[in-house]
């Protein structure tokens, strides 16, 4: 059984007349990299923030490895926390920037040199102790950040969109050393982003937040491919939504039959006559020679959009916009050209309408 090494209990914060987090309950496991993710304003930084004791929660209770550290100082806790600016001394140069919780615990000097010298080399920065921050680049600078936040042995570690200010090709180069220096250390990370794909390529789980509730918490893989909201699904990666409405309910074979000649799975309740969305992923939808028997469309190409290792084509169906994505580069594909589309029953998600919804 996995051990939960922070525990938010009944939780809420508010600020002012503002509820920003509204009665949420998440255990977070030992050794998990695990990401808050949802847009601004959701309440995922206030979270972090809170575990970390920056903020008192309004109500409920903060746990960390089965302690009640609900109203307990900052530096009392068996956490640290790295910011998106990296907080760095600029008149102190990068080994005493390391070194600088150490010393504050009255650490023997010996003892921080050797701590010091192991943190330069995890974040491979030897031979930059005594430079100072402003020589540095913004991944190193980063990776500097890191070792100060990790010298200390922190039971968790908070990530508060610590490389969001990075180029896109250091971002993606930092957030493999993110994942793989978690992994050697086995210390708990909670990472707090509003990057769709950070969380997918780092995170062991991910907690989509929404208004400040949690409105799925899973695997990487079954909150891209089992959305269980069309919030999630639209939120989390590409998605195509095609509306329609239910024409059968197969409960035998486990099929829903659709307007348009579409077929999904059963996966919950519907009712003849309800309106519905149709989720399905632009790298699920195939191209054929010829039309199949269900799920099946012919459209005209309206525009291309190359990326390197895959192209984008965009069709216009039903008046809906359709995102095809078509891996490698051995065909050609033109505006105007008419192709034969199809998708497989198990790769659409079917979401009831809100009420509200027309």
């Amino acid at each position: 059984m996995k051990k939960v090494i922070v525990k938010l209990e009944d939780f809420g914060k508010n600020y002012g007349k503002k509820e920003v987090i509204k009665n949420i309950n998440l255990e977070i496991y030992e050794g998990e990299f695990l990401t808050l993710l949802g847009s601004s304003g959701c309440g995922k930084t206030t979270i972090l923030r809170s575990i970390s004791g920056l903020d008192i929660p309004t109500f409920g209770k903060v746990y960390i490895d089965g302690e009640d550290v609900t109203n307990l100082e900052p530096p009392k806790r068996q956490v640290n926390t790295i910011f998106q600016n990296y907080a760095l001394f600029p008149l102190m140069n990068i080994y005493d920037n390391i070194a600088f919780g150490l010393r504050m615990k009255k650490v023997p000097e010996d003892e921080i040199k050797r701590s010091v010298n192991e943190m330069l080399e995890l974040v491979h920065l030897e031979g930059y102790e005594k430079r100072f921050p402003r020589e540095l680049s913004g991944g190193e600078q980063q990776r500097v950040s890191l070792a100060r936040g990790l010298i200390n042995r922190p039971k968790v570690l908070l990530l508060d969109e610590p490389i969001s200010a990075l180029d896109l090709k250091l971002r993606k180069k930092m957030q493999i050393e993110l994942k793989m220096l978690q992994r050697k250390l086995g210390i708990t990370f909670i990472y707090v982003t509003h990057d769709q794909d950070e969380a997918l390529s780092m995170s062991d789980r991910i907690v989509v937040l929404r208004n400040g509730k949690i409105e799925q918490i899973d695997s990487p893989t079954d909150i891209y491919d089992k959305p269980n909201s069309l919030y999630v699904a639209e939120f989390i990666g590409d998605a195509n939504v095609i509306s329609s409405k239910v024409l059968e309910v197969d409960k035998e074979k486990k099929l829903l039959y659709l307007e348009d000649n579409m077929v999904g799975k059963l996966n919950r309740e519907f009712n003849v006559g309800e309106k519905v969305d149709i989720v399905i992923r632009p790298e699920n939808i195939k191209i054929s020679s010829a039309l199949k028997n269900k799920n099946s469309f012919t459209g005209i190409v309206n525009e291309i959009i190359y990326d390197g290792s895959s192209t984008k084509l965009i069709f216009k169906i039903y008046g809906e916009l359709i995102k095809v994505v078509v891996f490698g580069n051995d065909k050609k594909y033109e505006v105007g050209q008419e192709l034969n589309l199809y998708w497989d029953v198990e790769d659409i998600v079917v979401f009831g309408r809100d009420k509200n919804e027309g």
